[in-house]
């Protein structure tokens, strides 16, 4: 795959005109990034590895770069193959969270998977409505259970 860094986050409409284009881009799988997709009804996480644009996004009316997102071309047809099967992988592992009905519950079971993956600053960067939209709550609930920042410092004291 070539090895094109197309968004930075001073280019949220080029993006955002790229995937509604339906051009085929995929998640850089060598970093600790991603890219919430903002659909009409709800969003999706497509990570490390996954197609972004092409038919999956058509219609997106809003992305958020999530870590040092770097997105990269697919040369070749077994790497696009590949990158829609990651992505369906995400989203597969999403709709497990929503299958919990209790609200809060898969607020705090989003908030826990993102904070094993990403640092705490990356999460905490993240608008709650953002992640509210990808396990279908409120942004008041994932406000709810996310960690004050006074008891994360006191936690990162007591490692160090």
């Amino acid at each position: 795959m070539s090895r094109l860094s197309l968004v930075k986050s001073s280019q949220p409409a080029e993006l955002l005109s790229q995937l509604n284009s339906g051009q085929l881009l995929v998640v850089d799988s060598r970093r600790r990034n991603g890219l919430i997709v903002y659909k009409r009804y709800h969003a999706e996480f497509a990570g490390p590895g996954a197609a972004v644009g092409g038919f999956f996004d058509v219609g997106t009316q809003r992305t958020i770069p999530v870590g040092d997102l770097a997105l990269i071309a697919p040369e070749k047809y077994e790497q696009r193959q590949k990158a829609y099967s990651i992505r369906r992988h995400w989203i597969r592992l999403t709709e497990q969270l929503t299958e919990n009905p209790v609200p809060l519950q898969r607020a705090k079971m989003l908030l826990a998977q993102f904070e094993h993956y990403f640092d705490i600053e990356t999460v905490d960067s993240l608008p709650d409505d953002a992640l509210a939209n990808l396990v279908g709550v409120l942004p008041s609930t994932i406000r709810m259970v996310r960690r004050p920042k006074a008891v994360r410092q006191r936690q990162l004291v007591s490692v160090g």
